[in-house]
C-alpha cells in the first residue's frame, strides 16, 4: 500500500499531513530545548550550592575538615558538584544530537516537500493547460459544424427556390462546402485535443501524481523514523551518564558511611588535650590570725608545682578556674596577663601539645635529613662514575655540593638531637604536671593579688607604678578563648608579601596564598617560623624563607 495507488485523489490530506508532521518536529524540539534549559539550570543552582556551602581557605570550617563528620560533608558538596556536571553533560549532549541535528534535517524536509508540491503543481497546471486547449477546440468544432450545418441548409434552400440564379446556387454550395471543411477540420483538432488530455490525464493520474505522492510518503516516513530516533536519544542520552550519576551518589553514601563518632571525639582530645591536670582545692585563708595576704599571694608564686593552666597562662591564682566564664570585654588589671613567648622548645605550650609538636617537629627533620642522606649518596656515586670516566665530568666539580650536602646533614643531625632531648624532657615530665623552670620567663612575670588586684614583678614584689610595663604584658581575656584575644591586642610590628603558597596543615600554622599581603606579629626567633595575622583576625606561623617581610619602623 502507498499513497500514489491509494490515496491518488487525497491531495489536500497529504499536504495537510506532511505540515502536520513537521510541525510536530518542531515542536519536539522545542521540548527538548526547554529541558535542557531545566538541566542546565538545575546544574547551575546545585553548583552555586555546593559553593555557598563550601569552606573558604583559611576558615575555621576548613581547620574542622580533621573530623570525619565534617569531611564527609565535604566529600559530598564534591559529589553534588560533580553530579551538576552530569546535567550539564545531559543538556549538551540533548542539544548537540537531538535539537541541532533535527533542526537541520527539518529544514532539509521542508526543501524536499516544497520540492515535491512544486513538482505536483506544475503537473497541475500543465493537465489544465492541456484541458484548456481541448475545451476550446471542442468550442470551435461546435461552432464550426453549427454554421457549416447553416451553410448547408441555405444552399438546399437555394437549389430549391425557383426563383434563385444558377450563379446564387453554386455561390451558396461552395459555402456550404468551405464551411463543412471548415468543420472537419476543427473536429480533427478536437479530436487530436482530446487524444492528447487523455494522455496526458493517464499520466498525471497514473505516473506523475502517484510518482510525487510516493516521494511524499518516502520523505514523511523518514522524518518520522528520524523523529523516533530523536525520542530514543532523549533517553538514551540520560541512561549514558546513569553509571557516573550513580558512582556520584555512590560517594554520597560512602561519604556517609565513613563518619566514625568515635574517631572524631578522638581526634578532638588529640588536638587540645592539655595533659594538664585538675585544678586542686583551694587553701583556707584563715584572716582572723592577721595572714599577711600578699605574703600568702607570694608564696603561692613560689610553689614548684603548679596545679594546672592557670600557671601556664599566668592567669589570676587567687581565684578558681571557671570552665565556663563569661567574655567581657571590660580589661582590668584581673586580666593583665603576659602572653607567652613562642620558643623553639614549644615551652609555651601545654604538655600535651608540646610532645606533638616536637614530635612533629622530628618528624619533619628526619624526611629532610633522609633527603640529604639520598642526595648524599648520588653525589657519591656520581663521583666515581667521574673518576671512572673523566669524559663524562670533572669530579672536583662536585665537591662545593657534596660539602653543602655534609654540613646540611650535620646541621639537621644536630637539631634532630636537640629535638630529641626537648621530647625526651618533656616525656620525663609526665602528661599531668610542667615544672615551673621550663615556662617562658614572661609567662610568670606578673600576677595579680588576690585583693587589691596589683600587679607583681618578677621577684614578688608590687611594682612602682602599680601596672605593668606595657612592652611585657599585654591585655587579654580571662576565659577560654586565651588565644583569640591575645589576637586582637597584639599590635603588628610590621608587613609580609607571600612569596609561595604555603598549605598552613600543621598545627598553629596558618594557610598562605602567593602574593598575600600579612600582618607581621612576631619576628623570627631563629626556629625559622614567624608570627602573622590576615585581615580577618586568624593568627598562626608560616615559614620565614617564604615570605618578604618589611618591619615598621
Amino acid at each position: 500500500m502507498d499513497w500514489g495507488t491509494d490515496l491518488w485523489d487525497q491531495y489536500d490530506i497529504i499536504d495537510k499531513h506532511t505540515q502536520s508532521g513537521l510541525e510536530l518536529v518542531e515542536k519536539y524540539v522545542k521540548f527538548v530545548k526547554e529541558r535542557t534549559e531545566i538541566e542546565q539550570n538545575y546544574a547551575k543552582q546545585l553548583r552555586s550550592l555546593t559553593k555557598k556551602y563550601n569552606p573558604k581557605r583559611g576558615c575555621k570550617e576548613e581547620q574542622e575538615c580533621r573530623f570525619s563528620n565534617h569531611q564527609s560533608f565535604l566529600d559530598i558538596l564534591n559529589e553534588m558538584n560533580d553530579y551538576a556536571g552530569q546535567r550539564e553533560l545531559i543538556a549538551e549532549n540533548m542539544m548537540m544530537n537531538i535539537c541541532i541535528e533535527l533542526t537541520k534535517y527539518l529544514q532539509e524536509l521542508k526543501m524536499e516537500r516544497k520540492t515535491h508540491l512544486s513538482e505536483a503543481k506544475k503537473a497541475q497546471q500543465s493537465l489544465e493547460s492541456t484541458y484548456k486547449q481541448l475545451d476550446s477546440s471542442k468550442k470551435r468544432f461546435e461552432r464550426e459544424w453549427r454554421e457549416a450545418d447553416k451553410a448547408a441548409q441555405y444552399a438546399e434552400k437555394t437549389d430549391q427556390d425557383i426563383n434563385a440564379t444558377k450563379a446564387d446556387v453554386e455561390k451558396a454550395k461552395q459555402q456550404a462546402n468551405m464551411r463543412t471543411h471548415i468543420a472537419e477540420e476543427c473536429k480533427n483538432d478536437y479530436a487530436a485535443q482530446l487524444q492528447k488530455y487523455n494522455k496526458e490525464q493517464s499520466q498525471f493520474y497514473f505516473s506523475d501524481m502517484p510518482l510525487i505522492f510516493n516521494k511524499l510518503q518516502d520523505m514523511d516516513e523518514r522524518r518520522v523514523r528520524k523523529l523516533a530516533q530523536g525520542y530514543v536519544l532523549f533517553s538514551d542520552t540520560e541512561r549514558h551518564v546513569m553509571p557516573i550519576i550513580g558512582k556520584c551518589l555512590e560517594g554520597v553514601t560512602k561519604a556517609g558511611t565513613n563518619v566514625n563518632e568515635r574517631n572524631d571525639s578522638i581526634v578532638l582530645i588529640e588536638q587540645y588535650k592539655s595533659g594538664f591536670e585538675r585544678p586542686g582545692d583551694l587553701d583556707f585563708e584563715d584572716y582572723s590570725q592577721g595572714i599577711n595576704r600578699a605574703s600568702s599571694d607570694s608564696s603561692l608564686g613560689t610553689l614548684g608545682t603548679p596545679k594546672g593552666p592557670l600557671e601556664l597562662l599566668g592567669k589570676n591564682r587567687s581565684k578558681p578556674f571557671w570552665l565556663f566564664s563569661k567574655k567581657s570585654k571590660r580589661l582590668t588589671p584581673e586580666r593583665i596577663i603576659v602572653m607567652p613567648t613562642v620558643t623553639e622548645d614549644f615551652g609555651h605550650l601545654p604538655p600535651e601539645q608540646r610532645r606533638k609538636r616536637l614530635q612533629q617537629k622530628l618528624d619533619d627533620i628526619g624526611k629532610e635529613l633522609q633527603k640529604e642522606v639520598d642526595q648524599s649518596e648520588a653525589l657519591d656515586k656520581m663521583k666515581d662514575v667521574y673518576e671512572k670516566n673523566p669524559q663524562m665530568g670533572d669530579p672536583a666539580s662536585l665537591s662545593p655540593q657534596i660539602n653543602q650536602t655534609a654540613q646540611n646533614m650535620e646541621r639537621l643531625r644536630l637539631e634532630l638531637s636537640k629535638y630529641e632531648s626537648w621530647l625526651t624532657e618533656a616525656g620525663r615530665r609526665g602528661d599531668s604536671m610542667l615544672r615551673r623552670d621550663t615556662l617562658p620567663e614572661d609567662a610568670l612575670s606578673y600576677r595579680s593579688h588576690s585583693n587589691n588586684n596589683e600587679p607583681y614583678s618578677p621577684d614578688g614584689t608590687p611594682s612602682e607604678e602599680g601596672t605593668p610595663d606595657p612592652s611585657q604584658a599585654i591585655y587579654a581575656e580571662f576565659d577560654d578563648d586565651f588565644e583569640e584575644e591575645e589576637e586582637e591586642l597584639v599590635a603588628p610590628i610590621g608587613q609580609c608579601t607571600a612569596m609561595y603558597n604555603f598549605p598552613g596543615a600543621s598545627e598553629g600554622t596558618i594557610t598562605m596564598q602567593e602574593g598575600e599581603v600579612l600582618s607581621v606579629v612576631e619576628e623570627d626567633k631563629g626556629d625559622g617560623w614567624t608570627r602573622v595575622r590576615r585581615a580577618n583576625g586568624n593568627e598562626g606561623y608560616i615559614p620565614t624563607s617564604y615570605v618578604s617581610i618589611s618591619l615598621s619602623k
